[in-house]
């Protein structure tokens, strides 16, 4: 009778005590103690639940990390990672404060792969905060002036409201931000953004070594380059520069709110916000957006503005560098003074709107009026251009350049900017040029009678000789007009009457060119160029004509294209062509050098692509393995801008209509720029779509709506990139059948394996074990979800390089795919370069790619 006691009751006497205590050993905390470590099954979570800190596998070789997120967003946003170059493998650590009071990192094997190594103190905590900042403190001092080590201080690829990027005068440290390597890789990456604190401070984002975007000095309200940081309701700017600090940072206006600035690994800079109601990561603004913000796109004393063509221009009394280049769009050279210096009665031209020159070795003086400060600038001999340090109010303190000015734009006047005066010579100064020149009356009044008297004698002179030369000319001339014209007058005449220029004033020679804007090449020098067109330097054929690789004289390579005289539709084509790609600027399109026509033959003339097409790449069994992973998505993300500035970015919302692999063209670094836009149309501001009956482009693809009933829109071009896409994932061609029973082109074997969870099977082979298996399946995704059947579910361009470039980003489940129907119903083969159909009274041309 001794051993009553019962085991069931024993059991759940231990099973109630266990419970009791279960929620104190899963409570949440967010501080580690000598005595808590935190361990793989744990996080961190601040005290008002916004961050979590914890470990998190990446990758495909199962690399663990320690790292921040946010705790309340169901999409997985990491902001800060502890040991991103030092990576646990296989299996998480245990973080811990060590024996020396620093946070040290142990893997399985008790070895350290990551610690502090900043103090050696007793009594210390590793706590995460409200705001994100992972600290190390004395266990009895919260005092944010005594922390010991804070992650605020050591950024990865995110700024938080609160933290700062620049530098610390007192510790003499300098924070900056590194993007990660790959979406899946967090170590460090090729691109940084950092805060240059000599001279006027301003921000960089470098590429490795070089500079690719720069933000301008601070000028009181905002960087002079960045005109979108105005006042709102969401977000505030700080910029701190005394003698302890030089940072800037930003906050929110309301905490509930969410936003966060990072450099992305394509080194694209872009600030987020968290949209709760659709639970949705949102663009707010990005950084390099166009040509202009490519640093020194218009060298030295060259001023780039996106709202003119060429983007590149040169200020009254400069005059470009390198003309040749220059004229052939290239404006890396920049442009030099025509009139030298004398420091004695130069003068200064005031420009608006303007995006201050780089500032690293200006002159500074905060007490200065900018009219104390334009004296400054007119006294001193190396003094160059001035502006106000701070524009709020009349502008107060003075930055005055030395040399050369760097990196020059101009803005809309609704944009932004602010004014900058730049010296030069008196002669170079036209009535009413801004000028801080000061001579006295009587030198004054003696330059205007020379002037006067000087022009009266050279304007006399000139007409002299003019009648003299008229009179023994004019039959000889009056003949050579009617016998023959010049190649040069035939193609301005007909550009000008085709209404490729518009122009009221009587035709010459001289507005027709400054008009159109582009140079006119005679066809002799093209014959020379290209061989004669020998079918040696035929680098492709299209609908409307072959292109040739040619050489100019100066050994300048180019590629020709020469339209088809028996081409029906091409003269329109190439007036369409010349319209549009003369008037586009960006670094995903190609460049048009010049155009030349003459009778029967038109010609354009390009930028030479080293790699030709991506079709005669992507493939071609021999050249496929060309591409790995790392370019096939370069080539995505690139095309994907490229799209984003025809439809949104330009000047015009431009519907390209015949995207495909043969008009991508490659560099030699296989970037991707967007070619051929002989289809391409323009939309007004608010028109969204349009209808033709003359439906123009490639079976594969063009969309339904736009095959079926010549209804098109950006998101028909949509569609041809998600084709796009899928074939650079697959290295197979849209036109083809993949499955046993010949029934499926790409997109509906694609969809079907994306259906049955072995979306990875379409990676192409010749790409390489190197991928990231979530880029490839995240890219197959974005494809699918741009070919889907309905217009309405396509994703803007906006949003598809938005989903290209946030790995957290949740992505919609795409629907059925346009034209994914057996072969019979849809696809049809053409041996011929070109063949109408009719579908719906709407006539269909279909083009082969060249």
């Amino acid at each position: 009778m001794r051993n009553t006691s019962n085991p069931h009751g024993s059991s759940l006497l231990w099973l109630s005590t266990i419970l009791s205590l279960y929620p104190i050993l899963t409570a949440a905390f967010d501080t580690i103690t000598a005595t808590q470590p935190l361990t793989s099954d744990q996080t961190l979570v601040s005290a008002d639940g916004t961050f979590e800190l914890g470990f998190f596998p990446l990758g495909k070789l199962n690399k663990w990390y320690v790292g921040i997120r946010y705790h309340n967003i169901p999409t997985r946003t990491i902001v800060w990672v502890a040991n991103r170059d030092n990576p646990l493998t296989n299996s998480p650590g245990v973080l811990k404060i060590g024996d020396d009071g620093n946070i040290v990192l142990l893997d399985k094997s008790q070895n350290s792969t990551w610690s502090l190594n900043q103090i050696k103190s007793t009594n210390t905590v590793a706590q995460l905060l409200d705001t994100g900042n992972f600290v190390l403190r004395r266990e009895d001092d919260a005092d944010p002036q005594n922390y010991l080590w804070q992650s605020f201080d050591y950024p990865t690829d995110t700024l938080l409201p609160g933290m700062k990027l620049g530098r610390d005068k007192i510790t003499n440290l300098t924070r900056y931000m590194t993007s990660w390597k790959r979406d899946d890789d967090p170590s460090s990456g090729d691109y940084s953004f950092k805060l240059d604190v000599d001279g006027f401070p301003e921000a960089f984002l470098w590429n490795r070594e070089e500079r690719e975007y720069r933000s301008g000095p601070w000028n009181g309200l905002r960087f002079s380059g960045v005109p979108e940081m105005k006042p709102t309701t969401i977000l505030t700017f700080s910029f701190v520069m005394d003698s302890s600090e030089i940072t800037y940072s930003f906050g929110l206006k309301n905490k509930s709110l969410y936003s966060r600035l990072l450099v992305n690994p394509s080194g694209v800079l872009q600030r987020y916000t968290w949209l709760d109601t659709r639970q949705d990561w949102n663009i707010f603004w990005y950084a390099p957006k166009d040509q202009c913000d490519s640093y020194k796109e218009c060298g030295v004393f060259g001023v780039c503005d996106t709202n003119s063509s060429p983007v590149c221009k040169c200020m009254k009394g400069f005059a470009p560098k390198n003309a040749q280049e220059w004229y052939l769009r290239d404006g890396s050279d920049g442009c030099v003074r025509t009139t030298k210096l004398n420091c004695v009665d130069d003068g200064f031209l005031a420009l608006k709107n303007m995006k201050l020159p780089e500032s690293a070795t200006v002159a500074l003086d905060g007490g200065m009026s900018i009219e104390e400060c334009g004296e400054a600038c007119r006294k001193n001999c190396s003094c160059t251009a001035y502006g106000s340090m701070d524009i709020r109010g009349r502008g107060l303190g003075c930055v005055m350049w030395g040399g050369d000015l760097v990196d020059l734009r101009q803005y809309a006047a609704a944009e932004g900017g602010q004014d900058l005066y730049v010296k030069v010579a008196a002669a170079d100064l036209a009535d009413g040029s801004m000028g801080i020149k000061k001579s006295s009356d009587k030198s004054e009044q003696t330059i205007k009678v020379v002037g006067i008297t000087v022009g009266v004698g050279v304007l006399l002179l000139g007409l002299i000789i003019l009648f003299v030369w008229n009179k023994k000319r004019m039959d000889r001339v009056l003949k050579e007009k009617i016998e023959h014209r010049g190649a040069h007058e035939r193609s301005q005449d007909f550009l000008l009457n085709e209404g490729v220029i518009m122009s009221k004033r009587e035709f010459s020679s001289e507005t027709a060119i400054d008009e159109l804007e582009l140079p006119l090449f005679d066809f002799s020098t093209m014959m020379m160029a290209t061989g004669n067109f020998s079918d040696s330097n035929k680098l492709g054929q299209g609908g409307f004509g072959i292109v040739y690789k040619g050489m100019l004289v100066e050994g300048q390579e180019i590629a020709v294209k020469r339209l088809s005289r028996n081409s029906g539709q091409g003269i329109e084509e190439f007036k369409n062509e010349v319209r549009l790609i003369a008037r586009l600027q960006h670094r995903n399109l190609v460049r048009l050098l010049g155009c030349c026509v003459e009778i029967d033959e038109k010609l354009l003339i390009y930028e030479y692509m080293e790699n030709r097409s991506l079709d005669s790449i992507l493939f071609n069994k021999e050249k496929c393995s060309l591409l790995d992973w790392q370019r096939r998505f370069n080539i995505i993300c690139g095309i994907a801008r490229g799209l984003l500035y025809l439809h949104q970015d330009s000047r015009f919302r431009i519907i390209h209509r015949d995207l495909k692999a043969s008009n991508i063209l490659l560099d030699k670094e296989m970037n991707p720029k967007i070619s051929d836009f002989g289809m391409a149309r323009i939309f007004g501001g608010d028109q969204t779509e349009a209808n033709t009956k003359r439906v123009v482009g490639t079976y594969g693809y063009m969309s339904p709506e736009y095959a079926m009933d010549g209804q098109f829109s950006v998101k028909s071009d949509v569609f041809s990139f998600g084709v796009l896409v899928l074939e650079i994932v697959t290295g197979k061609k849209n036109r083809g059948f993949y499955n046993v029973n010949q029934q499926l082109n790409l997109l509906g074997h694609a969809w079907r394996l994306w259906r049955e969870g072995k979306g990875l099977e379409l990676i192409d082979p010749s790409a390489g074990d190197s991928y990231s298996p979530f880029e490839v399946t995240r890219c197959i995704q974005v494809g699918l979800l741009c070919v889907q059947e309905r217009a309405e579910d396509r994703p803007t361009m906006s949003s598809v390089v938005f989903m290209l470039g946030s790995e957290n980003t949740p992505l919609t489940q795409p629907k059925h795919p346009g034209f994914c129907l057996p072969r019979h119903t849809m696809e049809t083969d053409s041996s011929s370069g070109k063949q109408d159909e009719t579908v719906n009274q709407v006539t269909v041309t279909i083009l082969d790619g060249r």
